[in-house]
């Protein structure tokens, strides 16, 4: 399937957001997505280190958003 994957940075003080780096990929699944951002997070040229992302399908339905260190493995740490 084909999701697109949005990595960005959030405002705290009112939760706005702006997109830093956004891919198109094929995947299997949405495990297959997670393991893709992962590895997008790490390999792409962004502007600023991300700390959200969104996958969304080819339609545009989001399949998940959130914050970025809810996605990481245990032993990869927090740094994207």
């Amino acid at each position: 399937m084909k999701v697109v994957i949005e990595f960005y940075r959030t405002r705290a003080q009112d939760s706005a957001h702006a997109v830093v780096g956004r891919e198109t990929v094929e995947v299997n699944d949405l495990d297959g997505a997670i393991e893709m951002a992962r590895a997008l997070a790490f390999s792409l040229d962004m502007p600023q280190r991300p700390d959200a992302l969104t996958i969304a399908d080819a339609e545009g339905r989001v399949l998940l958003s959130g914050a970025f260190d809810s996605f990481q493995r245990s032993d990869e740490g927090t740094t994207p």
